[in-house]
């Protein structure tokens, strides 16, 4: 054999087993590293839901975000209560709403039902251009800091059943809070900070928001009981 040729051998042998590798690899035997796709941020979701020409409904939230439109229905409703606003009581319809969404979490769901007349209403314009974009912008402060902690948590039946529970508590808290009293804004505030932090599976995020809703349950109870006893004293 010619000596130079050995090297052209050598190379053809390196070729073959580099092949032999990539089909192992394509067979199975050495997993092939494929890059990962980073899911997109929940702001950016929303905002896309937001500019769509599509009508802006609560029904438009299941084709939408799939089974995350539980808790993204919650943010949107419970959002206004949240705020140290005077609303009138006009808020006690997106609490009563709220719990009719968590009764569905609780018997098991999996898609988001609504009575046709709620179904097809569309979020006011003041909701649209004002709040929920302001609202994105506290997310986006959130997504910062937030992490994928327990996402998988979510998706076993007896947490959403719970999480559905937390939800009707809550929002039946807001709804009867003292009247001016300030406080139905903290049930309200947990409810939306227990439905982010599932929008972002981040049970420290959901953890955060279930404190301040049980604080201001909390406060609820003590304050209403302390009414009560004053009353009793007057008669």
């Amino acid at each position: 054999m010619d000596p130079a040729d050995a090297p052209d051998e050598d190379a053809a042998e390196t070729s073959d087993r580099s092949g032999d590798d990539d089909a192992e690899a394509l067979d199975g035997g050495v997993p092939a590293t494929a890059p990962t796709v980073a899911a997109r941020p929940f702001s950016d979701e929303l905002k896309d839901w937001l500019e769509a020409d599509s009508p802006k409904t609560l029904g438009a939230l299941d084709a939408t975000f799939g089974e995350r439109s539980f808790a993204v229905a919650v943010l949107l409703l419970m959002f206004l209560p949240a705020l140290p606003l005077p609303t009138g009581g006009i808020t006690h319809v997106f609490e009563a709403i709220t719990v009719i969404i968590a009764v569905q979490l609780v018997i098991g769901r999996r898609s988001l039902w609504l009575p046709e007349r709620w179904k097809h209403r569309e979020l006011g314009g003041v909701t649209t251009d004002k709040a929920l974009p302001w609202m994105m912008r506290r997310i986006r402060w959130f997504e910062k800091f937030s992490r994928n902690r327990g996402d998988g948590l979510f998706d076993h039946v007896w947490v959403r059943r719970l999480l559905g529970l937390i939800f009707i508590v809550f929002a039946v808290g807001a709804a009867f809070a003292p009247p001016f009293s300030g406080l139905d804004t903290l049930p309200a505030l947990g409810a939306v900070g227990v439905a982010l932090g599932v929008i972002l599976g981040d049970v420290v995020v959901l953890a955060i928001g279930f404190a301040i809703g049980v604080g201001g349950i909390t406060l609820i109870v003590t304050l209403g009981a302390a009414i009560a006893k004053f009353f009793q004293s007057l008669f």
